[in-house]
């Protein structure tokens, strides 16, 4: 006769399941409904619904293992593998190197930043750099302080400066660019964004950036000037000289705005007004080479 004792139904039974009602699951005795014809008496095995599984799954009754069946000795790491064990963690000699690599990194990132008075002597040595037209090594200065603040507005603005003045149109228009990002309401970086621009020939985007200008300072003359340059070279001669006159309520002898307004009476063919306002702009200023240049052609 089997002695051995059937598992209860709480062995059975997942911890988030204890307060399910219990079935029974396995029958010790035949019932009316669980004895059918002769021979051996087979045990009836219930299931009952998963309910962590899809509706309509069941599962089959868990089976407890035996101490006997467990592994006495943990699997062994692969060969060539070195491992070492931190507490309940192993971690092997590649992420130890790859910590490690990190940490050294970390502290001469650290290192490289330079401190304010470096920063200060950086940006002096670029300005006297500059003043002897120097500028690759104006730009070369400023390499530590770029390298800490990549993103930083003022190191970008003077960056933008020094390439458009090396003739580097692409790079100054990056920086500039960087600079914009971090004064979105920046109106000098704006400017400075379309020199290379207007180097470059790219009209309507200096047109576009002189007008983000004026949308914050509409009377800006640096920006209506240069948005006047723009529109003469690109023929729109009604709206640069409708920009001109307004400027020039507010500056009636500045020799910019006189000079590019002799210039668009040229461009209409209205000679006689062009040669009025050239020699005007002489007697202001008398050394002045367009008006000069241009008065010995009418």
């Amino acid at each position: 006769m089997n002695t051995t004792q059937p598992p209860r139904a709480t062995d059975l039974q997942s911890p988030s399941d204890a307060s399910l009602p219990t079935t029974r699951l396995f029958s010790l005795a035949p019932t009316g409904g669980e004895a059918r014809g002769e021979g051996e008496k087979r045990r009836a095995v219930r299931t009952r619904p998963n309910l962590r599984a899809p509706f309509g799954t069941v599962i089959e009754p868990a089976r407890r293992l035996s101490s006997a069946a467990l592994p006495l000795t943990p699997p062994s790491p692969p060969v060539g593998a070195r491992e070492f064990a931190f507490g309940r963690r192993t971690v092997s000699r590649a992420h130890l190197a790859l910590f490690f690599l990190s940490l050294f990194f970390c502290q001469l990132s650290r290192a490289a930043v330079p401190t304010d008075a470096e920063i200060r002597d950086a940006y002096h040595k670029s300005y006297r750099y500059e003043k002897a037209q120097n500028y690759a090594d104006a730009i070369k200065a400023l390499a530590p302080v770029v390298d800490a603040y990549p993103t930083a507005y003022t190191v970008n603005l003077r960056l933008g400066w020094l390439n458009y003045l090396t003739g580097g149109f692409a790079t100054a228009r990056k920086h500039y660019e960087t600079a914009i990002k971090a004064a979105p309401d920046s109106i000098e970086a704006k400017l400075g964004h379309t020199l290379p621009l207007m180097a470059q020939e790219k009209w309507d985007d200096a047109a576009a950036v002189a007008r983000q200008v004026l949308r914050i300072d509409p009377s800006n003359y640096t920006a209506n000037l240069r948005l006047a340059y723009v529109l003469r070279l690109q023929k729109k001669f009604d709206a640069a000289e409708q920009i001109l006159n307004g400027m020039l309520v507010l500056y009636p002898t500045d020799i910019s705005l006189l000079t590019e307004f002799a210039l668009i009476k040229l461009a209409k063919d209205n000679k006689p007004e062009a040669k009025r306002v050239f020699n005007d702009i002489l007697t202001l200023d008398p050394e002045n080479v367009t008006a000069k240049a241009q008065l010995s052609k009418l």
